[in-house]
């Protein structure tokens, strides 16, 4: 009996130990597992918060495309919002120095001249400017001093105005030359002429005696149609006849006048004599007589 149990005892001591051991290698397995759990969900979690997302600067570089997160389309709008707002804010302050700066050249005008011919009225020097008046030869105009594109600013009304540069002066052009009365150095024109014609022999006769050649008829244009004549004269009293056929046009019936390749019209009266292309000869370019056409 006192053997017998003292078997029983042995292997009553042994049990705990069995189950220490039992108890180690279940703790090992354990940490293997959760070791291996660890190593295997790493790679999976962590690299993917290492590896850094490619960037616009990566995509120009490499040709691939990469979509733009809400965060960047975000500040695409914003960017091109704040541009817009710049720049109506930029073209507000222009509008309002020049707006400033109009009132101010208007408000310190002091300078007045006379026009020497009807002169158009544009809203502005600019090439698109819309015309808006017009302005009648011999009359007294304020001017500005301000000067662009060939233009110059006058007051017309309280309002600014821009007209053709070099048709102004600071004396009151000659109103008197006689536009009638009978020719008493021999010269004549055709019968069967416009009126207007008959009208632009008379006046050139009395104001140019010197003058005794004139062409009307041929074939072709305003010619055949005895709307034209050819005062033949050349140099600097051409270009005195050419300028007071200008200055008198209305009374005259004037349509529009030609000399030394230049040509000025009632339709752009405002921008004064224009030149003209070569018509390859002195006759065909108008240096040697003065055409004048009639309505």
């Amino acid at each position: 009996m006192a053997q017998h149990r003292h078997k029983r005892e042995t292997n009553a001591r042994r049990m705990p130990k069995a189950i220490q051991v039992a108890g180690s290698v279940a703790l090992v397995a354990t940490a293997s597992a959760v070791s291996l759990g660890v190593l295997t969900a790493s790679p999976q979690g962590e690299a993917s918060n290492l590896i850094a997302a490619p960037t616009r600067a990566d995509a120009a570089v490499s040709g691939a495309e990469v979509p733009a997160t809400p965060s960047q389309d975000r500040n695409d709008v914003v960017s091109r919002s704040r541009s817009r707002v710049l720049a109506r804010a930029v073209a507000k302050s222009v509008a309002k120095s020049e707006a400033k700066a109009t009132a101010k050249a208007i408000r310190t005008a002091d300078t007045k001249m006379w026009t020497t011919t009807d002169l158009n009225l544009w809203s502005s020097p600019d090439e698109d400017a819309e015309q808006v008046g017009m302005v009648e030869g011999v009359e007294k105009v304020l001017l500005t001093g301000r000067k662009q594109n060939g233009r110059m600013e006058v007051v017309v009304g309280d309002k600014s105005r821009w007209v053709t540069v070099g048709y102004v002066s600071g004396e009151k052009p000659e109103t008197g030359p006689t536009l009638g009365g009978s020719c008493t150095n021999g010269s004549a024109v055709s019968s069967g002429v416009h009126a207007g014609i008959k009208l632009v022999h008379e006046a050139v006769c009395a104001n140019f005696p010197q003058i005794t050649s004139y062409g009307t008829f041929r074939g072709d244009g305003e010619h055949a149609q005895g709307r034209a004549v050819d005062i033949m004269i050349s140099g600097d009293t051409g270009w005195q006849v050419a300028d007071f056929l200008r200055a008198n046009y209305s009374a005259l019936n004037i349509e529009y006048i030609i000399f030394s390749q230049k040509i000025w019209s009632v339709e752009r009266g405002g921008e004064g004599w224009r030149s003209m292309s070569d018509r390859g000869s002195t006759t065909a370019n108008h240096y040697d007589h003065v055409h004048v056409t009639t309505y």
